[in-house]
């Protein structure tokens, strides 16, 4: 089992079987057990994964879903557990969530959904670099000084000729 802290410090157990992904379709209409599908000879289908990835809110109800009975027992409303969840909070449940969501699964499925995972992750931390490169380098705040400087040259150029 996996766990993760939300921005008040609570802790969160996150424990993915048969009673969670009936609970999480019931209250999300979510099925976690196709975050990815495989299909013979087609490359794998991410859609959910990439949905859940791209709606924090979908994401925090489908977390408080899977936790709901810890939440119940620490009287933690959904409204409640979404308040606690922000920023770094949501990268670390996230990262929980998949490796237990992938854990359920038998070796063989479980075998190829984490080099799945494990090559997303990847490619997260190498855009991660690239990007903490791009923002590192000096040149960055000269570029950004001189189209601002070219915006607001023409900008006045425009209102010039207006008048």
């Amino acid at each position: 089992m996996k766990s993760f802290t939300d921005n008040t410090g609570r802790t969160w157990i996150v424990n993915v079987n048969v009673g969670t992904i009936k609970r999480v379709r019931a209250l999300c209409d979510v099925d976690i057990a196709n975050i990815i599908s495989i299909e013979s000879g087609q490359k794998p289908k991410i859609a959910l994964l990439e949905q859940l990835a791209n709606d924090p809110v979908l994401l925090v109800d489908v977390l408080y879903a899977v936790c709901k009975e810890e939440a119940d027992t620490k009287n933690i409303s959904d409204e409640d557990f979404g308040r606690s969840m922000a920023g770094d909070a949501i990268e670390h449940a996230t990262s929980a969530l998949l490796d237990e969501i992938i854990d359920f699964f038998p070796e063989t499925k479980r075998k190829v959904f984490r080099r799945i995972l494990d090559a997303t992750r990847r490619f997260e931390a190498k855009t991660r670099e690239t990007l903490s490169m791009l923002l590192a380098d000096p040149k960055l705040d000269s570029q950004i000084d001189a189209a601002l400087e070219k915006l607001t040259t023409s900008s006045l150029n425009l209102q010039e000729s207006a008048e």
